[in-house]
């Protein structure tokens, strides 16, 4: 969860998000290290008599300054393309979850259980415990087991949404008509929350996101509960 004042990322949950972090804290480095590259040589080239002008002109400096930004891609892109095809990897699923967007909620299908289907809709202001987030919270949580693969389905059922949850690093669209896929897993319990992230309509920061991870046989009791509820 995210605290006034941060300035850094949320803490990883799934692996995913670990190597995103890691990820930003390399590229964070390499522009540091050019910014202050360039802020030496522009305070040095405002300080400093020129005396050596002909190397301005010389090939050799010219071929470094070539070849050195291109390095620096190449530093940049190898571990950008390697997580971006450990997004992709869904290598046997061990649970499915459908995510569809409305205007404005959202609603679930738990595929591996039968008729298990629910609302999910943003708790009012005045319906809200000690503790709870105002705006962040909702009345129906979606109960997901730890230490698991878990494939989500999202789409929309009216307009374009974007099912986010910032602390899994899983960001994706929601348009009708169409599913798309995202894989996410959790390696501790808790509660991680997240929102819509396209600006659907009116009511677009209204579509909060709370996913509970629990213990495997926890979840088996929970799905329980909610069939005899139904019936």
């Amino acid at each position: 969860m995210a605290h006034p004042a941060q300035l850094g990322l949320q803490n990883a949950t799934s692996p995913i998000m670990e190597e995103l972090i890691a990820f930003h804290d390399h590229t964070l480095m390499i522009i540091f290290l050019i910014s202050s590259l360039v802020l030496y040589i522009i305070s040095l080239m405002l300080t400093t008599k020129l005396t050596h002008t002909s190397t301005m002109n010389a090939q050799e400096i010219e071929t470094i300054w070539t070849i050195l930004p291109a390095i620096i891609l190449i530093m940049i892109a190898l571990p950008s393309l390697r997580i971006l095809y450990m997004t992709d990897e869904f290598n046997k699923p061990y649970f499915t979850l459908k995510a569809i967007g409305h205007q404005w909620y959202w609603s679930y299908e738990y595929s591996d259980y039968e008729g298990l289907i629910f609302e999910s809709y943003i708790m009012p202001t005045y319906y809200l415990q000690p503790g709870e987030f105002r705006l962040l919270e909702v009345d129906n949580r979606t109960t997901l087991p730890m230490e698991a693969d878990i494939r989500m389905l999202i789409t929309s059922q009216d307009v374009l949404h974007s099912w986010a949850v910032p602390s899994l690093g899983v960001k994706a669209d929601a348009i009708p008509g169409r599913l798309n896929q995202a894989m996410l897993a959790s390696m501790r319990p808790g509660l991680f929350y997240g929102q819509c992230s396209e600006i659907c309509g009116s009511n677009h920061s209204f579509m909060p996101i709370v996913l509970e991870f629990i213990y495997f046989q926890d979840l088996e009791v929970w799905a329980s509960y909610l069939y005899i509820v139904s019936l």
